[in-house]
């Protein structure tokens, strides 16, 4: 009896030791779950923050994307040209047309080695630096700057420098026409087109506002002050003579007052009928 009641408790003492071992087992397998559960929120909340921290503004194409060469060219060098106007008076309606004209927008091979925006040769006593470039005559001097905010400046100075230049100053500060004819005939260039090439780029980009701006005018009253009976805009028929008879004036006088070579002229083209100042 006693081996008997000795082999029960045995038996009772193992089966509650495998009871045990199983509780633990599974509390254990929970725990792991439980575990799992935990690491699983984490890569969930990663990929939110990173969108959220992504700016959208680094996707948006610049301004500048569809503007042509000449438009850059402008917004680059309109504050320059106005500061200029403010300074020594030429309309930077011209500054700017001439610098798109001289340099090809910036882009023509004698700007892109020497800043010089404005084609304005050493001529004597230039002391600054200097490249040579074939224009109208093979390898001619011209100015070089170093940075093409100079080339303005310098431009600026050679025109109030010189009394050839003298009686553009006597024109409103933002006839744009007036300066165009009066460069071409104080020879600031050889082109008979010329006052015209810089008239068509004027008024194609509004290149006058920029003048009507230094002026504090209105943008209404921008180009109120080249509306003039002193010139007259060809028309399909036009000849010399009937222009010069129309305004009472010679042939001669016509083609003296616009620097013309030959009797040849173009629909569009803007003929001065005359004088602005007694100095032209």
């Amino acid at each position: 009896m006693k081996k008997q009641l000795i082999y029960l408790l045995l038996g009772v003492f193992i089966f509650s030791s495998c009871g045990t071992q199983n509780r633990v087992s599974k509390t254990k397998e929970r725990t792991k779950k439980t575990t799992k559960v935990v690491k699983t929120t984490k890569p969930k909340e990663e990929p939110v923050e990173v969108v959220e921290t992504t700016p959208k503004e680094e996707v948006k194409t610049p301004k500048t994307s569809n503007k042509s060469i000449t438009e850059i060219y402008i917004d680059t060098y309109s504050d320059v040209a106005k500061r200029e106007m403010e300074l020594h008076g030429i309309p930077a309606s011209i500054t700017l047309a001439q610098g798109i004209l001289e340099s090809g927008s910036g882009k023509g091979k004698l700007t892109m080695r020497s800043n010089n925006h404005f084609g304005i040769k050493c001529h004597k006593g230039w002391k600054g630096q200097r490249v040579y470039h074939d224009d109208d005559e093979d390898q001619e001097c011209f100015r070089k700057y170093a940075n093409p905010a100079y080339s303005f400046t310098d431009h600026s100075l050679f025109l109030t420098g010189r009394s050839r230049y003298a009686g553009l100053f006597k024109l409103p500060k933002d006839d744009y026409k007036g300066w165009a004819r009066g460069l071409k005939k104080a020879g600031y260039a050889t082109d008979r087109k010329y006052p015209n090439k810089l008239i068509a780029l004027i008024e194609r980009y509004e290149l006058y506002k920029y003048d009507a701006e230094v002026l504090g005018k209105k943008p209404e009253d921008a180009k109120k002050v080249t509306t003039h009976n002193d010139r007259y805009t060809v028309t399909k028929g036009d000849t010399l003579y009937s222009i010069a008879k129309k305004h009472k004036i010679t042939v001669d006088t016509l083609k003296s007052l616009n620097g013309l070579e030959s009797n040849e002229i173009f629909v569009g083209q803007v003929l001065f009928v005359k004088p602005l100042l007694k100095d032209f």
